[in-house]
C-alpha cells in the first residue's frame, strides 16, 4: 500500500494541471492547427481541405505583412525599454531607505489596475483636447494626433505598455537582487569600481538568467498585444497600430474567416517560438561565457 501511495499519490496531485491544460491549450492548440488547413467560407459545419492555401494566402497578403512589421516595432519600442528601465528602478528600489515600501506599493498599483481601464485613462490623456495636448499647447507646440497620427499611434500604445509593465518587471529583478552575495559589491569597491561598474560587472552577471526571463516574457506580451489596441485605436489609423493577434481577432470574429485567423495563429505561435528560442540560447550561452 505505501509502495502504491509513493509511486500513484503524485500523479493525482498534477491530474487536475493536466487536466485544464489538455482542455483550455492543447485540445484547442490542435483544433486551430486543423482549422488552419481548411476552408470554412461556403459552410462552417462542412469545411473543405484546402491544405496550405490559406498560409499562402497569408505569404501574398499586403495587410498581413503591415502587422508583422507593426508587431515587430513594437517589440523594439517596448523589451529593450522594459528589460533595462526595471532594473535601474529595482536597483534604486533595494536599498534601505525610509518608506521605501510606500514607493514599491505606488510603482506596483499600474500592474493590479486593469488593462482596460489604463487603456481609457490613456486614451483620454491622448485625446485631441486632453491634458498632453494642453501642456504641448502651452509650451508652444501644435496639438499632436497621438492616436489618430500613423506617426505616433503605435509609439502612444507602447507608452501604455511600457508604463503598465515596469512595476512587474521590477518585482521580478527585485526577487532576483536578493540573491546577489554581498561579497561581490564589497569586493569591487575594494578595486576601486563606481557605483555603476559595480552594478555592470557584479548585478548584471549575478541576474542574468532573470534578464533572460524578463527579455523572453516581455518579448511574448508585445508580440500578442491586443488589449491596448482594441480600446485605444482598433487597429487604425490606417492599420498603423494592427498587430498580428489584432489582425487574428478581426479575422476570426469581425470576418468569420476562422481559417485564416487559424493559419496567422499558427505563425504567431512559430514567431514567439523563435523569438524564445533565440533569447534564451543567448542569455544562457552569456550566462557561462561570463
Amino acid at each position: 500500500m505505501n509502495y502504491f501511495y509513493k509511486k500513484y499519490i503524485p500523479y493525482l496531485f498534477i491530474l487536475p494541471a493536466m487536466v485544464f491544460l489538455t482542455v483550455f491549450f492543447f485540445i484547442p492548440f490542435f483544433q486551430t492547427i486543423i482549422l488552419s488547413f481548411n476552408d470554412y467560407s461556403n459552410d462552417i459545419y462542412n469545411p473543405v481541405f484546402t491544405g496550405f492555401d490559406n498560409y499562402v494566402k497569408l505569404i501574398k497578403s499586403s495587410e498581413f505583412y503591415t502587422t508583422l512589421i507593426n508587431t515587430f516595432l513594437f517589440l523594439l519600442m517596448v523589451v529593450p525599454f522594459l528589460a533595462v528601465f526595471p532594473l535601474i528602478v529595482a536597483i534604486f528600489i533595494n536599498r534601505k531607505i525610509k518608506g521605501i515600501s510606500v514607493y514599491k506599493v505606488l510603482i506596483y498599483i499600474p500592474v493590479v489596475v486593469s488593462i482596460v481601464v489604463v487603456a481609457i485613462a490613456f486614451k483620454w490623456i491622448y485625446a485631441s483636447q486632453g491634458i498632453l495636448n494642453y501642456i504641448v499647447q502651452k509650451i508652444g507646440f501644435m496639438p499632436v494626433g497621438w492616436l489618430t497620427d500613423t506617426k505616433f499611434a503605435l509609439f502612444s500604445v507602447a507608452l501604455v505598455t511600457i508604463y503598465k509593465g515596469i512595476g512587474y518587471y521590477m518585482m521580478i529583478y527585485l526577487s532576483a537582487l536578493i540573491g546577489v552575495p554581498q561579497d561581490l559589491y564589497e569586493a569591487a569597491e575594494v578595486d576601486g569600481a563606481n557605483e555603476f561598474y559595480k552594478h555592470l560587472t557584479v548585478t548584471v552577471p549575478q541576474i542574468l538568467p532573470t534578464i533572460a526571463l524578463v527579455v523572453t516574457i516581455s518579448s511574448i506580451s508585445a508580440l500578442k498585444v491586443f488589449a491596448e489596441i482594441y480600446v485605444m485605436t482598433k487597429g487604425g489609423p490606417l492599420n498603423s497600430t494592427k498587430t498580428i493577434v489584432y489582425y487574428i481577432y478581426e479575422r476570426a470574429f469581425e470576418n468569420l474567416d476562422l481559417s485564416m485567423a487559424s493559419a496567422a495563429s499558427v505563425v504567431l505561435l512559430i514567431v514567439i517560438l523563435i523569438f524564445s528560442v533565440i533569447n534564451i540560447t543567448f542569455f544562457e550561452n552569456k550566462r557561462y561565457k561570463l
